[in-house]
């Protein structure tokens, strides 16, 4: 090494003349961010701007353990100002694990002061830097950081030869595949298998796979396909020192089902119900094996925690609560008796467990069935099993009092069905997610003069039976009903069945006029009054008339353009006589707003 680049590197790290940039890692099903590599860049006008460079240096100038201490502290607190959304990936050697330059409790302290929770933080240890074979050592000090909630990964499995040893002594929470066995996967049926077995073994392992190094569609959509969970590279985002906190990976894929996004994700939040997920706090999470004395610590460290929920390789096993664990060591000599053992002994091994999707209505129900207690106890949030974090039953509480103001603030005060702002909302919604759905404009003839007749109190009746039969043929959990005034209503379809639920809806109500003008008149199917000029005139039922478009991605722009489309094939729709329905088969162009 030349003495100019020790005395690079020294002026660099006097400095502190580094910068970290952020690389997105995404789940492949979903396209969703769960976290971030962090890495780092040298002085972009120097010749150590490149990270193999910089270690390069500094493992020749005997600074590795300075360099990779000062990369870690800068990406830490770089991570901290952007507030990104998920974990921090943060590549460290398993050497400088277990060398005295790494004390559990002081990164703790630090991340403490930079305000990011230890459980965001996934130490990435890289294959390359292991020099040695240490494994019990390196299992102790690895417990010991997830006794704090730091999560691990091995970095690069597939390069060096311990990586799987290293997989089955250490049971990390993630495993990155090395990008050598990513490149051309869609078309070598090596990497393949290499692929589906990792993958396997990950199920069994309650391991996350993330494939590294994805640089091209077709790779992308083999992963996906694949089952692989997380994958990164340049295809999906290059690393930046701004990165997005959202990205829209999906709409990436050119063919198949990649171009909706799944049904059940269609639907307009606000319509949908509000999901647990929006209930999710991140809190320490603790290791069964924590003594505990150590989550007394934890408690005493965090006077705002009351649940500290015991998780085991991204399993929730349990909880322990700030109140239990005090009334139990509030008992003479309990503290001395079983403060060393481990916390597992003292946890609810039956606490409250919501998947992320579950409704809020629905976890309401859920809480006022269980036990009493659970009413003020906080729950566990997981997705397929996996734990996420915690909700509380206070925010819940908050949230289902929000959802019934939005309700009454929105919905029509007759029928009780959202209004015209969720209508269009949902529609705009489903717009930008390119999905494929059908409106249908439902519209009731001849029901002036039945009002004029029988009274504002029928007429109304009359609407509220429409609204009724048309939320009983539709599906909850995919079709929307809306009341945009009057008789007029508007339903958006993503069920295959729509026409055959379209023609149900006519059938019952044409039944359901029948018979309740039979309860007040015999002249059924219609009836005689004086028209305003006072001349007797015959008046047919009222009947309804369906008018359906079909909205396909990018073929509209706005709500504007489809209720403009769905009244002209409303319009089409009544001038059949009787119930009727118009389905428009023409496929429409595409439509663009125009300005200028």
């Amino acid at each position: 090494m030349s003495n100019s680049g020790d005395f690079y590197l020294k002026k660099i790290l006097a400095a502190r003349q580094l910068y970290a940039v952020f690389q997105p890692i995404v789940g492949l099903d979903k396209g969703d961010i769960r976290g971030y590599e962090g890495l780092i860049r040298g002085p972009s006008d120097g010749p150590l701007y490149s990270p193999l460079e910089l270690f390069k240096v500094a493992g020749e100038s005997g600074l590795t353990l300075e360099v990779e201490r000062l990369c870690c502290s800068i990406i830490l607190k770089r991570f901290a100002q952007l507030n990104l959304p998920g974990k921090l990936f943060l590549n460290v050697s398993p050497g400088a694990l277990e060398t005295t330059h790494y004390k559990p409790d002081d990164i703790f302290s630090f991340l403490d002061g930079i305000g990011v929770a230890s459980d965001k933080v996934v130490f990435e240890l890289t294959e390359q830097l292991h020099g040695g074979g240490d494994y019990q050592a390196l299992r102790e000090i690895v417990s010991r950081y997830r006794g704090l909630s730091f999560q691990i990964a091995i970095d690069d499995l597939g390069e060096g030869f311990s990586s799987l040893r290293r997989w089955s002594e250490l049971l990390p929470e993630y495993v990155k595949i090395d990008m050598h066995f990513i490149r051309d996967v869609d078309s070598n049926i090596v990497k393949q298998q290499f692929v589906r077995s990792l993958n396997a073994i990950a199920g069994v392992a309650g391991t996350t796979i993330i494939a590294e190094g994805i640089e091209t569609e077709n790779e992308f959509r083999f992963l996906s396909e694949c089952g692989v969970a997380c994958g990164q590279g340049f295809y999906i985002a290059h690393p930046r020192s701004n990165p997005d906190a959202a990205l829209h990976i999906a709409s990436r894929k050119s063919t198949g089902p990649a171009q909706s996004a799944p049904r059940h994700k269609n639907r307009y939040p606000a319509r949908q119900g509000r999901r647990a997920q929006r209930l999710l706090r991140s809190v320490p999470v603790i290791a069964p094996a924590l003594s505990n004395n150590d989550v007394c610590d934890l408690f005493a460290m965090h006077p705002e925690l009351h649940t500290l929920p015991v998780v085991e390789h991204g399993k929730p096993l349990g909880v322990i609560t700030r109140s239990a664990l005090i009334d139990r060591f509030a008992r003479p000599y309990q503290r001395e008796l079983y403060g060393k053992k481990a916390c597992s002994m003292f946890m609810d091994e039956k606490p409250l467990v919501a998947d992320k999707d579950t409704s809020l209505q629905q976890l309401s129900h859920i809480l006022v069935e269980a036990d009493r207690h659970r009413l003020v106890s906080d729950f566990i949030i997981t997705e397929n099993g996996h734990y996420l974090g915690i909700g509380t039953s206070h925010d819940l509480l908050r949230e289902l009092t929000d959802m019934q103001i939005d309700a009454a603030r929105y919905a029509n005060p007759l029928t009780q069905l959202p209004g015209n702002v969720p209508i269009n909302q949902h529609i705009d919604y489903l717009l930008q997610s390119e999905c494929h759905f059908r409106v249908c404009y439902a519209d009731l003839d001849n029901f002036k003069p039945f009002n004029d007749v029988f009274g504002y109190n029928r007429g109304d009746d009359v609407i509220q039976m429409t609204g009724d039969i048309l939320s009983s043929f539709t599906d909850a959990e995919h079709d929307f009903v809306g009341h945009i005034g009057g008789d007029d209503f508007l339903l958006v379809f993503q069920t295959a069945d729509w026409e055959h639920r379209c023609r149900e809806m006519l059938r019952e109500f044409s039944n359901a006029m029948l018979e309740y003008f039979g309860a007040n008149h015999e002249a059924a199917p219609g009836y005689v009054a004086k028209s305003r000029s006072g001349k007797k005139q015959f008046y047919s039922l009222p009947t309804l008339s369906l008018g359906v478009i079909e909205v396909e991605p990018l073929r509209f722009e706005s709500h504007y353009q489809i209720a403009a489309a769905a009244a002209l094939a409303k319009t089409q729709a009544k001038k059949t006589k009787g119930n009727s329905l118009f389905i428009e088969r023409r496929r429409p162009r595409a439509m663009h707003s125009f300005s200028g």
